[in-house]
């Protein structure tokens, strides 16, 4: 803890006997206030990435009521702006310092998610050829037209990959992408 001087007073002090007779004393008397805050941090709580991959808090998202006698002079926390590799439990420090400079701190647990789907993006219909043996073969990678994810793709498959003579014309094909936290979505062509 930080001892801080708040105040310096005079004192005159005036002591007078029985007789009548008195004598005074000046000193000075020195105010100092030396009890730090009380912290106080919300329980855990969960923060949603958004579309671009980040999420951010403050200081009172995480203040739950710090308290101090003469006043709070700041809040500050150890970490304020989170992105893809912050994905699950944070612990994050609340400083709280008063307006006499003494400080005390508490943690919580900040859990962050991505709930986000990935952005599909399906090439414009297309047009394969069967070779001589009447099969013919695609891939996810054909399908794609740039699909994305803030926090990255994990996985691109695609509802068909293989066609013989029973599929000349046209086929919807489904592609779905998955991003590395689970979140899936789709987008179709021909």
């Amino acid at each position: 803890m930080v001892e801080r001087r708040i105040r310096d007073s005079t004192i005159t002090i005036t002591v007078t006997d029985v007789n009548g007779k008195s004598s005074t004393l000046t000193t000075f008397v020195n105010v100092e206030v030396n009890v730090a805050p009380s912290a106080l941090c919300v329980a855990p709580f969960t923060i949603q990435l958004d579309a671009n991959g980040t999420a951010s808090i403050t200081a009172a998202d995480i203040n739950n009521g710090s308290t101090d006698a003469c006043g709070i002079d700041t809040l500050t926390i150890s970490q304020t702006d989170f992105d893809c590799t912050h994905i699950g439990d944070n612990t994050i420090t609340l400083t709280v310092t008063d307006v006499n400079g003494n400080s005390s701190t508490c943690t919580t647990i900040v859990t962050v998610e991505d709930n986000v789907a990935p952005t599909a993006l399906c090439v414009a219909p297309f047009t394969i050829q069967l070779d001589a043996n009447g099969t013919a073969s695609i891939t996810a990678a054909d399908i794609d037209n740039g699909s994305t994810d803030a926090c990255g793709i994990d996985t691109l498959t695609i509802s068909q990959t293989d066609f013989d003579c029973s599929y000349i014309g046209d086929n919807t094909i489904t592609l779905t992408v998955t991003d590395v936290n689970g979140n899936t979505s789709t987008c179709t062509t021909v």
